[in-house]
C-alpha cells in the first residue's frame, strides 16, 4: 500500500494538487463574492447534492453506463470486422473506408432525433448513438495497425509455409494490438458521451435526462453531480481499457502504455 500510494503521488501528485487549488478557490469565491448557489453551487454544495440523493442518482448512472457500455461493446465487435474487411480487401477498402469517414463529417447530434423517428424510445436508439460516436476511432486505429505490420516479417512467414491463418493471428493481429487499444481508449470516453446526446434528444431517464430536466428548474447542483458523475464514468472506462492493454500487453512497455508495475512488487 504505502508504494501504491507512493506511485500515485509521484505520478498523479500534481494533477491532484491543481484540482484540489481549483476547488478549494472555487469554493471560497462563491461564499466571497456572494454568487447565489442556483446560479453556480459551491464544490461542497455539489457534494451535499450527491450524498442527500445517491438513490436518484445511482438509478440514473446505471441507465446512462447500461447505454454506454453496450453502444462500445457493439462499436468494438463493428468496428473490427469492418477494419479486417477494409485490411484484406483493396476493393473493399476503396468501396467502405471512403463512406466511414465521410459518415463522421455528420453531426451526432444531428442524426439522433431521426433515430426516434425511425426506432422510437427506449434504450435501443441511445445505443446506437453511442456506436456511431465511438466505431470510427476503432475502426480506423485497427486499419493502420493491421496496415503497419513489417513486410519482412510476413515474408519470412510465407517462406516458411505460413497459411494466411497463421500469419494474422501470429503476426499481424499481435503488431496491431496497440493501435487497437489506442482506438478502443478513445472511444471509451466517448461512448459517455455518446449516452448523454441520445438522451438529450429523448429520455426519460440517465444522467443525460437528469441534467436536462434539472437545469430548468434551477437544480444546478444536481446537474452539476451529474456531470460529475459521467467525468469519473469516462474516467474510469478509459482507465479500464488502459488494465486490459497492460495485462494483455506484457511485452509492450509498461511507460508506454501509462502503468508502471513496480508499485505492485
Amino acid at each position: 500500500m504505502p508504494k501504491l500510494i507512493h506511485h500515485l503521488l509521484k505520478n498523479y501528485g500534481l494533477s491532484l494538487g491543481f484540482i484540489v487549488t481549483l476547488l478549494t478557490f472555487w469554493e471560497v469565491s462563491i461564499y466571497q463574492f456572494g454568487i447565489p448557489q442556483w446560479k453556480l453551487p459551491a464544490p461542497s454544495a455539489i457534494f451535499i447534492e450527491l450524498k442527500n440523493n445517491y438513490p436518484l442518482f445511482l438509478s440514473h448512472t446505471k441507465v446512462t453506463a447500461l447505454e454506454a457500455i453496450a453502444g462500445f461493446l457493439i462499436a468494438l465487435m463493428l468496428g473490427i470486422a469492418l477494419a479486417l474487411m477494409i485490411s484484406v480487401s483493396q476493393l473493399i477498402r476503396r468501396a467502405i473506408y471512403p463512406i466511414i469517414i465521410s459518415s463522421q463529417t455528420i453531426p451526432t447530434i444531428v442524426v439522433a432525433p431521426l433515430l426516434l423517428i425511425w426506432i422510437g424510445y427506449g434504450l435501443t436508439p441511445k445505443i446506437v448513438t453511442v456506436v456511431l460516436l465511438t466505431f470510427f476511432p476503432i475502426v480506423v486505429s485497427t486499419v493502420d495497425g493491421l496496415r503497419s505490420v513489417d513486410r519482412d516479417i510476413i515474408r519470412v512467414m510465407l517462406t516458411t509455409g505460413a497459411s494466411p491463418y497463421q500469419i494474422f493471428f501470429k503476426v499481424r493481429l499481435p503488431a496491431s494490438l496497440p493501435s487497437i487499444f489506442s482506438g478502443m481508449k478513445i472511444s471509451a470516453t466517448f461512448c459517455v458521451i455518446g449516452a448523454v446526446v441520445g438522451e438529450w434528444i429523448g429520455s426519460s431517464e440517465g444522467l443525460g435526462y437528469l441534467t436536462r430536466v434539472s437545469v430548468p428548474l434551477f437544480l444546478t447542483a444536481r446537474s452539476f453531480a451529474a456531470v460529475l458523475i459521467l467525468a469519473l464514468m469516462g474516467v474510469g472506462f478509459f482507465l479500464l481499457i488502459s488494465l486490459i492493454e497492460f495485462k494483455m500487453l506484457k511485452w509492450k512497455k509498461t511507460s508506454e502504455i501509462g502503468f508502471d508495475k513496480s508499485w505492485m512488487s
